[in-house]
């Protein structure tokens, strides 16, 4: 069994995991803001070699609050954003930044 997160295709051609991520501290309004985080893995799988984040999905009173329309998207959905993400990196060869 191997020893990462399962993965799925990019429009890169590259392998992904998934992650969700919220502010610590809630934005200027009171608000925490949630987002998706995709880690790239090497050709290999045996390590990650870069990231891609979109931009903030979600806001909440809560941070549980922001992550529970994150938490309830469909696979097809947050594969939609990992190729959108792609997409704004220029194929996402880069080593993060939002996309």
């Amino acid at each position: 069994m191997h020893e990462r997160a399962p993965a799925f295709g990019g429009s890169d051609g590259q392998a992904y995991s998934v992650a969700t991520f919220v502010d610590d501290t809630p934005d200027a309004t009171g608000r925490f803001g949630a987002a998706l985080l995709f880690v790239r893995w090497s050709e290999a799988g045996d390590r990650p070699v870069g990231h891609l984040e979109t931009d903030y999905l979600a806001w909440g009173a809560t941070p549980a609050a922001a992550l529970a329309p994150l938490l309830a998207l469909p696979l097809r959905e947050v594969k939609r954003h990992l190729d959108r993400c792609i997409d704004a990196q220029g194929g996402g060869t880069g080593e993060g930044g939002r996309g």
